[in-house]
Parts: C-alpha cells; structure tokens; sequence
C-alpha cells in the first residue's frame, strides 16, 4: 500500500492510496474459505459447495467490504502519523466505472484541513465582567418575605386591605372552578381591591380577569388553568370567600435564626442581613459566570479571523449524514453550523495552547464533589471516601453523564482561564440593572 497527500491550497488536499492485489487478497481468500465450509447451496452438501461458486455468488461483496476496512483503518493510521489537523473525514472522490479486477486499485480521498491562526484573549476594548451585588432595598424585601413566610396568620371578621382570602372563582362556560388563596397585595385592580374590602365569609364577589393582579403570570395558578388559555383572557369570574386572615410579620429573634441558618450560626438582625446577601451574591456569581462565559466566546468568535475549507464542508455535510442533501440544504446546513465549528475551533487551541486537557483524575475528583455537594442537600454532609469512590465510578461509566461533566468541568476551566488572562473589566451592579442590562 502506498498513500501519497498532494497539497491543493492551505485549507485543502487529497490523498492518493495505491493498494496492491497482495495488500487485501489473503483476507479475502481467508473469509471466503470461511463462507464455503457454512454455505448452504441446495443440491451441494455443507462444505462441499465449488470455490468458484462461493467467490460468484460472494467474492465481490466481501473484497469490497475488505478494501474499505483496509482503507479506513490506514487513513486513520496515516492522519495520526502525520499529524493532520483534519476538519470532517475523509471524502472519497467519485470514481466512475471503477474496476474492482484490477490487480492495482488506486483511490483517491479530499481532505478538508483546520487553518492555522493566533488567539488573543486581550482585546483592545475590556469585556463587561458583571459583578452583581445585593444592594439595601433587595435585602430589606427578602427580610419582608421571610417575616411573612414564618408569621402566624390571625383570622379576621371582614376582608381588610392586607388580607390573605381563601376563596373558590368559579365560571361555568370557561369551565373553571379553582380553590385558592388571594394576598390582596399582589391585586392590580382597583375595582377588585373594592368589591373585596369588607366581605365576609360566604360572600360572592364578581372580578374581571383581565388586569386583575400586578403581575400577569399570576393568574393561570389562581384559575387553575393552563397558561396559554389565560394569556388575554377577559371574563367575569365569581369568587365565593370562605376565610380571610392577616398575617402577622414573624420577629427577628433567636428562634427565627434557627429555623432559618442553623442553630447558633447567626445571633443578630445584622448578622442575618449580611448572611442573606452573601448567599444572595453567591448564587448571581453563577449568572454572572455565564454571562461572562457567553460574552468572551461571542468576542473570541468576532475578533479570532480565519478561513475554512468552506466547499469541503459542505460537500461533507451534503454527503455524509442520515441522509444525502441537496446542495441548497448543504450550504443552509453549514451556515447554521459554521459559528459554532468556529468556536469550536478556537476552543480546541486555547485547550492546547494553556494545557487544559482533562485528566481522568481531574473529573473523577469533579464528579466526587458533585456527588458530595448533592449528599449535603439531603442531611449527609460528611460521606465516607469509599462511598464517594462507588458512586462516582457508577457515574462515570455512563458515557452521557462522563459527557456531561466533562462539558462542565471544562467550562470551568475556560472560565478560569477568562478571568485570570482575558481583557475583562469589572462591572458592579445591581441585580435588577443585570436584569435590564441582559435581557432588556
């Protein structure tokens, strides 16, 4: 066998693979031998069938099917050997009236090449690095929301202002009919807050949906209906009270700490205030990571120029999945696909160039403290070795949960990388202004 690569452009080249009748012959002879001793021919006994009945009737298909494991095995072999950075597989090319007699079968196979380019993780203009903090009036409403949470509700004679009215809305033609309880502090509605104000138990009130509470999406949960049937929804729905409570706010004493952090870890107000914005700030650091991941691999992929082998990869797309493509579905294929082959590209250097390669022990220890911070949820939070040993071998020998993690772990590692080499500059912020600021 003999496989020359003939350069066309930097992005693009095609091997040559010469086979010889004695690369493949003694393969084919081995299985076709195979086949005559189990072939069963009407009107010949097993074993017994003529060579040259076996080679008609399977001789073709079997050099065929041998040649081509002949090939991919030596491509393979050969890309490794020479260090090909190759974007796709090999493309056969189109041979017409190939003879498969021959005692020299010559092939020929396009190869599509990665390009050669630089990453810069600093450019000119500092990328946004949103550090979202947990400002005076988002701690004082999460302190509300917990008084409120562990009061005591204190049943009132009459509806009241700040009440809490446990009722049933009824409408027979929508067909709803949904027991629930209204904080009139989330009523939008002027006329509703009205014809509430005063009710007492087994009074039936009439409200118009539409624009009945502060915040639209609360109003499927308090019909009981599907969202997509309370989007617009303009009716009249009787509400029939069955009780109405006030909620007295719980104090901020030793007791509430407790409950909420643990016995004896937060012993004053300020030490709660402070307890909840460090908790606060720890859970908008995962979002801000996110976005910071997002924002650098958008960058990465704006400023990081190179060209690709673009006609290969269509021809490849075109040819090589479930289905065969048309040339207009090829080139929408590529189109979609060609900023994240970009990235992926660029993902694949950075890996390489700052030693980011995962070591099986790397995820191995990251699957461990996965499991073990899942542990913790649930009360165990001091899990023996060995037990996290077992489990994480489990884990990792289903390969979509090794894939999974893998994904994470580098991640991570990306992330890291961003913040300790990229061009970042530091963004304080609210959480609302991160809101607005992300997601318009």
């Amino acid at each position: 066998m003999n496989i020359t690569k003939e350069q066309i452009d930097p992005l693009n080249a095609v091997l040559k693979v010469e086979l010889s009748r004695e690369d493949y012959q003694g393969k084919v002879d081995t299985i076709l031998k195979d086949y005559r001793k189990n072939a069963n021919i009407p009107g010949f006994r097993k074993g017994q069938v003529p060579m040259g009945l076996i080679k008609k009737q399977y001789g073709k298909a079997v050099l065929v099917d041998e040649v081509n494991k002949l090939l991919q095995d030596n491509l393979n072999t050969y890309l490794t050997e020479e260090k090909l950075d190759v974007l796709g597989n090999p493309l056969p090319k189109q041979q017409d009236n190939f003879n498969w007699d021959a005692d020299e079968l010559a092939f020929e196979f396009e190869l599509g090449l990665a390009p050669d380019f630089e990453v810069s993780l600093t450019p000119k203009k500092g990328i946004p690095h949103f550090k979202i903090i947990a400002d005076k009036k988002m701690i004082d409403d999460q302190v509300d929301r917990i008084r409120k949470q562990y009061g005591k509700l204190v049943a009132q004679s009459e509806v009241g202002p700040d009440n809490e009215v446990t009722g049933t809305f009824e409408n027979e033609a929508a067909e709803i009919n949904h027991k629930t309880t209204l904080e009139l502090s989330k009523l939008k509605s002027k006329k509703a807050l009205s014809a509430l104000k005063g009710k007492k138990s087994g009074d039936t009130v009439t409200l118009k949906t539409k624009g009945l509470f502060k915040e639209d999406f609360l109003l499927p949960g308090m019909l009981g209906i599907p969202r997509e049937k309370a989007e617009g929804l303009d009716i009249e729905v009787n509400f029939t009270i069955e009780e109405s409570n006030l909620r007295e706010p719980a104090e901020l004493n030793q007791e509430l700490f407790d409950k909420l952090f643990g016995p004896d870890k937060v012993h004053s107000e300020k030490e709660m205030r402070d307890k909840i914005k460090e908790d606060s700030e720890a859970q908008f650091q995962q979002q801000s990571d996110q976005k910071l991941l997002n924002d650098v691999t958008e960058k990465l992929i704006e400023n990081t120029k190179f060209d690709l082998p673009t006609e290969f990869l269509k021809k490849w797309m075109q040819n090589t999945g479930e289905k065969v493509l048309t040339e207009e579905e090829a080139k929408d294929e590529f189109e979609r696909s060609e900023k994240g082959l970009r990235y992926q590209l660029i993902e694949g250097k950075l890996i390489k160039e700052h030693g980011l390669e995962l070591q099986f022990e790397e995820l191995r220890d990251y699957a461990k403290n996965f499991i073990r911070s899942q542990m913790a949820q649930y009360g165990q939070t001091d899990p023996k070795e060995e037990d996290l040993d077992g489990i994480a071998a489990r884990v990792l020998s289903n390969q979509d949960e090794v894939k999974r993690l893998s994904e994470q772990l580098m991640s991570q590692k990306l992330l890291d990388l961003y913040k300790e080499k990229a061009n970042l500059k530091t963004k304080e912020v609210t959480y609302d202004n991160f809101v607005k600021e992300v997601y318009g």
